[in-house]
């Protein structure tokens, strides 16, 4: 089994460009929301079992999730969010392990958005990595990205944890404020350092 780094960090922080650049750099990142867009998609494991939950009408003609239809419930009704997750979790923690253990390269970056959230990503890592970075940065970046106000950035960071948790969780923490030649030097620094922890098996 791989040494497991997961790697976390608020809406806009940048995880997604930090994974990027570890994978250039020869590590196996598996993206936990890639494989929740697998399995909610047509033919997707998650199908059937969303259907019989919560009815045909969250399912789109083509057969994948309806995501705007299934949001906008789950972020009005904590329960029906729970519900979801009860589903998806056990698939996405099944298939990320499957990844894992296919994984040939000396450490896997495991990103999982929700990681300091979802409290059972700790026990299957050997460390936590957070992307950080102020929160005006993330909501201008997210607005700029996606079109979505300001206030909808800040309801979304409102479910999140809050930067100072995801900090206090992190062994490691990305400051991704400034350009991506920083951010590169960063993740170089830290590549250097996983293959270092993963060859000592700490």
């Amino acid at each position: 089994m791989p040494y497991i780094v997961g790697l976390t960090g608020g809406i806009g922080s940048g995880k997604s460009a930090a994974a990027k650049l570890f994978e250039e750099l020869g590590a196996t990142v598996i993206d936990t929301d890639a494989i929740a867009h697998a399995l909610t998609a047509p033919g997707g494991a998650a199908i059937a079992p969303i259907r019989a939950a919560f009815g045909a009408a969250f399912i789109s003609a083509e057969g994948a999730l309806a995501r705007a239809r299934m949001r906008e419930l789950v972020f009005a009704d904590a329960a029906k969010k729970r519900q979801l997750e009860a589903i998806l979790h056990p698939l996405i923690r099944e298939r990320s392990g499957e990844l894992v253990r296919a994984a040939s390269s000396p450490y896997v970056i495991l990103m999982v958005p929700l990681l300091v959230e979802s409290g059972d990503y700790r026990g299957r890592c050997q460390r936590i990595l957070v992307v950080d970075c102020p929160e005006q940065l993330q909501i201008e970046r997210v607005v700029a990205r996606s079109g979505i106000s300001a206030a909808q950035v800040r309801a979304i960071m409102a479910s999140q944890a809050t930067r100072a948790a995801r900090r206090a969780a992190a062994d490691d923490v990305i400051d991704n404020s400034r350009d991506l030649a920083h951010l590169r030097r960063e993740v170089e620094a830290l590549h250097r350092r996983y293959l270092q922890l993963a060859a000592a098996g700490a």
